[in-house]
């Protein structure tokens, strides 16, 4: 049961994710993407993609693909949570291709930082579900579509060392639908809130 479960959430994954492809992009997006990431973006995200602010994802070594995608998402308005709408549609609304190519890029490219350890038995028990999922909940491995490490596979987006206040904050959206994501919402819903700051726990301490 599980397996199939691990299996169909797989396909539906590949189905939602990696609409956007960050492109190369030429030396002119190039220079213009690290200006903004150095004086807009870093604002909140860090100049290198590493906010400090928990309420701020961190972008650095982020899947560039998946940035893509965010990004045009938030371009196009169809990415609906609170953060979304109240920052980003404004800040991406007037952003074209090949400046949002070359932002993925610059993050992408960026080193991460060494994730924050937690409580070791709430980390413990996150790394199980993070592995393994909750048959009871009908809750599949996040390694299936993350990554073992949770670096991300393919287009799938990078969560190891990621702020838990942020992972929390979008499991909740994905929980409601105010983050329309298909996949993401069966999973969220099976999960309880203490499930999931165990996950969150565990994504933020990894490398």
């Amino acid at each position: 049961m599980m397996k199939r479960s691990l299996t169909a959430i797989a396909v539906a994954c590949a189905l939602v994710v990696g609409v956007a492809r960050a492109d190369d992009p030429d030396p002119i997006a190039r220079a213009t993407a690290t200006r903004l990431a150095v004086g807009v973006c870093g604002t909140c995200h860090g100049p290198r993609g590493i906010s400090q602010q928990p309420k701020y994802p961190r972008l650095a070594s982020q899947n560039a693909n998946y940035l893509a995608a965010q990004l045009k998402a938030f371009r196009g308005q169809t990415r609906g949570d609170p953060d979304a709408i109240g920052y980003m549609w404004g800040m991406a609304g007037n952003l074209e291709d090949s400046t949002i190519d070359a932002l993925a890029q610059y993050y992408a490219s960026q080193p991460a930082i060494v994730g924050r350890h937690a409580d070791a038995a709430l980390v413990a028990r996150g790394k199980s579900i993070y592995e393994q999922g909750l048959e009871s909940g009908g809750v599949p491995a996040c390694a299936a579509c993350h990554g073992p490490d949770a670096h991300g596979v393919g287009d799938f987006p990078r969560l190891a060392g990621q702020h838990a206040q942020y992972v929390l904050k979008q499991l909740n959206s994905f929980q409601t639908n105010m983050r329309n994501v298909a996949v993401m919402h069966g999973v969220a819903q099976g999960l309880k809130s203490d499930e999931m700051s165990a996950v969150a726990a565990f994504l933020e301490a990894q490398p």
